[in-house]
């Protein structure tokens, strides 16, 4: 049956290099990984079709006993064990991060096994897939290992242990008694490069030493001291994960392809960077003291305006890829039958070219909320500002597609105007704070003609809340963010009128959906689960509006959702599985922002 191979979406943990990464099962098997950089072709791709993606497996070869996975404590070394009648053993998987700071053609995934009790015989199976599944590749195994040659690229598998080989593909066991390591590492790299030197057990073991040290000191730099360490600490660590090193540009997730609907069509491809979402993780990110961090997606975010301060139209797209070129064009994997029959397989990702007005507010909101950090634009970034924000005087009352990226026409979002009061908010404390010149008068009025006109048309009496178009009277999460940004304040009787018809219509046990697809179509078949990103900020909506023992059990059930090792999809479905491309950085960003809006509550009532 389809169900039988394909694992559940949650059964991975993620390890990566900050300039790729790659999802292992709870079973041993690397069933995505994509290099050089997160939004390359796929290499192993058994999550998308079992049959044609390719997968890296390396377990016991006998199946029968438990299987555990978990962290290394504040780390992205990622332990799957096996309990079984033979003994116990584990694999332990990790890539060396990236320290150079530069785009790189060589990435190296370590995978050790080691028996701690009895004698274990592990299996390896490694059936790499390039470019899809679409490229062919040469194969020559030798006494160092085995080496992979595809068009434009190459990869090497080398171990402690022989390998034979079987087809294009490799396969090999060793048996360990307790105590006893045995290395494989897959390195991919350029199409003429060299193998690297053979792995040994000793050298493998001082780079793990080294990686850990990695991890652990940098999320020894948090400030977070609140009730949920482990929880803000492995979403800080998920978002550092999915952080392009060389540009400092986060991506939307790690995946592309996975369903938000097991059998739909919702299957989208988010390995680029949304100006949305990477602003939302720098704001996260701040809020944990990771200023590196937040400084390097601000410079990212200043080099895109300023390639369009001469320019006629829009002053950004919603997306681009790591290293800031455009995302162009959106093309289906026909070949692949998608995670459980879940096809299209799209990759790129059409919504680039889709007008969404709301991310120039959420630019401008990061850029504010550096002034913290003391970072301060230059006098070329500050002419990028004014030219964004003069641009957006003309175009602010525009329809557009809205943060959902629905592909059923342009509406009046009120979300969009929303965030384009907070884009002429922010550039008016920036230019007041900075004493930079701008076109003060005409944003001001921008941004108070914005206020007023979602006032009088964003508010629906009949439904007694602010709802997602002028025209309807349909119910919209994306909403929860008006008392955090300050449009309205967190006790203003029409925002509680909202958030209580949100909690009538959009809550399902704590989880909340995002808006009604069959209440306002938005050009897709099917339906979808509860959007976590929403959920937390619901908990972030409920915790500044006072109501906080509601805030803290919703947030404290939403953890129950979180997989094996405190990963989150986009979604949660009807029966508590996770959906959606994994794991999710806007999930992750909004558990952060959520548990510290609801630390400060929580330390506030006790004083």
């Amino acid at each position: 049956m389809t169900m039988d191979r394909y694992p559940p979406i949650a059964d991975h943990g993620l390890v990566g290099d900050l300039q790729c990464s790659a999802l292992v099962s709870a079973k041993g098997v690397v069933d995505w990984f994509a290099a050089p950089r997160f939004d390359s072709p796929s290499i192993f791709a058994a999550l998308l079709d079992h049959d044609r993606g390719g997968f890296f497996r390396l377990a016991p070869s006998r199946p029968e006993g438990t299987w555990k996975q978990l962290y290394y404590p504040d780390t992205a070394v990622l332990v799957t064990r096996f309990m079984s009648p033979d003994g116990v053993g584990e694999i332990l998987d990790w890539m060396p991060p990236d320290r150079s700071g530069t785009a790189s053609a060589r990435h190296r995934l370590v995978r050790t096994a080691r028996t701690v009790r009895g004698t274990m015989e592990y299996a390896l199976e490694c059936r790499p897939r390039f470019d899809y599944g679409r490229a062919g590749h040469e194969l020559s195994v030798g006494p160092d290992g085995a080496a992979f040659r595809a068009p434009g690229i190459s990869a090497f598998l080398q171990t402690t242990f022989p390998l034979e080989r079987d087809g294009q593909d490799v396969r090999s066991t060793v048996t360990l008694e307790a105590g006893e390591t045995a290395v494989a590492v897959f390195t991919v790299d350029g199409p003429d490069a060299a193998a690297p030197a053979p792995p040994t057990v000793p050298g493998t073991e001082e780079d793990m030493t080294e990686t850990v040290e990695f991890w652990q000191n940098w999320v020894r730099n948090s400030t977070y001291r609140g009730r949920w360490p482990d929880m803000v600490h492995r979403s800080a660590i998920t978002l550092k994960l999915l952080t392009y090193a060389p540009t400092g540009a986060p991506v939307a997730a790690a995946t592309m392809g996975l369903p938000e609907q097991i059998g739909g069509e919702r299957n989208w491809d988010y390995r680029y960077t949304w100006v949305r979402d990477g602003a939302l993780s720098l704001h996260a990110l701040l809020d944990l003291g990771f200023t590196e961090e937040a400084t390097a997606f601000a410079h990212w975010l200043r080099e895109r305006l300023l390639e369009r301060l001469d320019q006629d139209g829009e002053a950004l797209q919603i997306m681009y890829r790591v290293d800031g070129t455009p995302l162009l064009g959106e093309e289906v994997l026909d070949h692949f039958e998608g995670y459980r029959r879940s096809f299209p397989v799209r990759v790129g990702n059409a919504a680039a070219d889709q007008l969404q007005l709301d991310i120039y507010g959420e630019a401008l909101y990061g850029f504010s909320e550096c002034r913290q950090i003391g970072v301060q634009a230059d006098y070329a970034g500050w002419k990028a500002v004014t030219h964004t924000l003069d641009w957006l005087a003309d175009n602010w009352d525009r329809p557009d597609e809205g943060i959902w990226e629905t592909r059923g026409g342009r509406k009046d979002f009120t979300y969009s105007r929303v965030m384009c009061w907070a884009a002429f908010n922010s550039g008016l404390r920036l230019a007041r704070d900075w004493s930079r010149p701008a076109d003060t008068a005409r944003w001001t009025r921008a941004r108070d003609t914005i206020l007023e006109q979602v006032m009088e048309r964003g508010w629906n009496a009949k439904e007694k809340a602010y709802v997602q178009h002028y025209d309807g009277g349909v119910l919209d999460a994306s909403l929860l963010l008006i008392p955090r940004i300050g449009f309205l304040g967190a006790k203003d009787p029409t925002w509680l009128a909202t958030l209580d018809a949100m909690a009538r219509t959009l809550v399902s046990d704590s989880l909340v959906y995002r808006y009604d697809p069959a209440a306002s179509p938005d050009g897709l078949r099917g339906s979808e689960g509860t959007f976590s990103l929403c959920t937390y900020l619901y908990v972030d909506a409920l915790a500044r509006s006072g109501r906080l023992a509601e805030a803290r059990y919703t947030f404290e059930k939403m953890h129950t959702y979180a997989n094996h090792v405190g990963l989150f999809a986009e979604e949660v479905g009807p029966s508590g599985e996770q959906l959606g491309n994994f794991p999710q950085a806007f999930t992750h960003l909004s558990l952060i922002m959520a548990a510290n809006t609801l630390d400060q509550a929580l330390d506030r009532l006790r004083d």
